[in-house]
């Protein structure tokens, strides 16, 4: 049975109207509206065979599904070295917002010494989603136990005039706000950050749970 055979009976239209909505820079063609947890079990399944390795190979992918299924797949994989190998090969072919979102390598977590060197060549880059995929490392990885100042400055200095670029370093420095406030908040006071990014940070701030009612009293005045 092919992986696409094993994605057939879980198309769904109505989800895949849906998901088209969010997600507008692919081809219509290329999504089947497979829904996540169906993909995360196809993904485990298939980081148990014999074929992950094959799949893996095998760029670029035809389906928006497909590429879904192969970052859950290698996000499994528990060797540093050929995970990260894994999603360098990958990023490349990562062409829009959820593939890039959507899986963290559970083997990041216990190699950071390892891991930011990359974070740092990732967020380096002009390829928008391998920018944004490292992004979204630094602020999984590093905004809690391993902070470091110097992290808010590599985001703040990720300029670029994609929406999707702008939007995740705005969520970056709304979940430092979170989890750093005190660091974060001159980037804020001193409108350090792009515009956009300052007003929309300021709101993914405000609607956080995360952030105390009296740092969002004060973050209103600086918007």
């Amino acid at each position: 049975m092919t992986l696409y055979d094993k994605l057939a009976p879980h198309w769904d239209e109505a989800y895949r109207s849906f998901q088209l909505k969010l997600v507008p820079t692919i081809p219509p063609e290329s999504m089947l509206g497979v829904r996540t947890p169906a993909l995360r079990e196809i993904a485990r399944e298939l980081a148990a065979s014999g074929e992950r390795d094959a799949f893996l190979q095998d760029l670029p992918h035809r389906y928006f599904d497909e590429n879904l299924i192969h970052f859950f797949a290698l996000a499994r994989i528990r060797d540093f070295d050929a995970c990260v190998h894994a999603v360098e090969d990958f990023l490349p072919y990562v062409d829009c917002w959820p593939v890039s979102d959507q899986a963290t390598p559970a083997c990041f977590r216990k190699n950071h010494e390892k891991l930011l060197p990359y974070i740092r060549k990732w967020i380096a880059s002009e390829h928008v989603y391998t920018a944004r995929f490292g992004l979204r490392m630094l602020m999984n990885e590093f905004l809690d136990g391993d902070f470091q100042e110097e992290y808010l400055a590599l985001a703040a200095n990720k300029r670029g005039e994609d929406y999707y670029l702008k939007m995740m370093v705005a969520w970056f420095f709304a979940t430092a706000l979170a989890k750093q406030y005190e660091a974060a908040l001159p980037y804020f006071e001193e409108r350090r950050l792009d515009p956009w990014v300052h007003k929309k940070a300021i709101q993914k701030a405000l609607e956080s749970y995360r952030v105390t009612e009296q740092h969002k009293a004060y973050l209103k005045t600086l918007r």
